[in-house]
């Protein structure tokens, strides 16, 4: 045995549940995360497959990729991504179809929850940003 095949690892094979496998509870715990739901928001919005740090952006955050790797863990054993190897990135799609399938309206009742929640917090946050400045201007 040369000193390259003994320091190749071997990739664990990645487990996707069957969709019959897949639960409301599983979903929902997956989603109750505000970082999973904006990554999985990020990901239905896509058109492509997108490795986990292109939608690292769109959290708002800077998580690290250890943190990162573990949120997209939960959402494919959840059953909510499939995930593929691709050299040294993992690439992520949603398996919106299949689960529409078997839970009609659930994912697009949750995500449109999560933009409505959104939403609200962006026009608070402007409004406090704008009382404070009046009354740092009234000082």
């Amino acid at each position: 045995m040369d000193s390259r095949s003994r320091t190749m690892k071997v990739m664990r094979p990645l487990l996707h549940p069957s969709i019959e496998e897949i639960t409301v509870e599983s979903i929902l715990h997956a989603l109750a995360d505000p970082v999973r739901v904006a990554i999985y928001a990020g990901l239905f919005q896509s058109d492509c497959a997108k490795n986990c740090t292109s939608l690292l952006g769109g959290c708002g955050a800077s998580i690290p990729k250890s943190t990162l790797s573990q949120h997209f863990k939960v959402l494919r054993e959840a059953g909510l991504i499939r995930s593929e190897r691709r050299g040294v990135e993992m690439h992520n799609t949603t398996r919106c179809a299949e689960i529409e399938a078997r839970f009609p309206g659930l994912l697009l009742a949750i995500l449109n929850a999560h933009k409505l929640q959104q939403e609200r917090k962006a026009k608070t946050a402007a409004a406090s940003r704008r009382k404070s400045n009046a009354t740092a201007k009234g000082q």
